[in-house]
């Protein structure tokens, strides 16, 4: 094989590695593929195959161990988007009818919910704000 022909089958490896990055979203096959890329280059200055395949193995292998935890503590910190019962928890609400441990209405996220509060023997009179901690299937739980 000569030096143009290497170059030419590293570029067709990470084109190749381009294909399950984008049926499967895992990015270790793009770190692979750009591995191959400077492989690639490195055919394309001259060098042999020993060199090749070590610059692949290096840029990998870098790319894997730098890229992954800067990208898992990124996704890590993106914030929780709440939806649903759960984007309720924790809002604050108004009584409108009694609320104690046996039923009542509240006024939550600008709809009537009905409600109970968590403390059985405490009573919120109409009013007063509540906290809601859960949504138990279609109830309020309040504090």
């Amino acid at each position: 094989m000569n030096d143009i022909d290497a170059w030419v089958w590293w570029l067709v490896a990470a084109a190749a590695l381009g294909i399950p990055l984008v049926v499967t979203a895992m990015p270790e096959f793009g770190m692979f593929g750009v591995g191959a890329i400077a492989a690639a280059v490195t055919a394309g200055l001259g060098a042999g195959v020993v060199a090749q395949v070590l610059v692949f193995v290096i840029v990998s292998v870098a790319l894997i161990a730098v890229v992954r935890p800067i990208a898992a503590r990124h996704r890590a910190q993106q914030p929780h988007m709440a939806s649903g019962v759960d984007a309720l928890k924790g809002r604050q609400a108004v009584v409108l009818e009694r609320v104690d441990g046996s039923g009542g209405r509240i006024k939550l996220a600008g709809e009537v919910w009905s409600a109970r509060a968590l403390d059985t023997g405490r009573a919120f009179e109409a009013g007063e704000e509540v906290d809601v901690v859960e949504i138990d299937g279609a109830t309020a739980v309040v504090i």
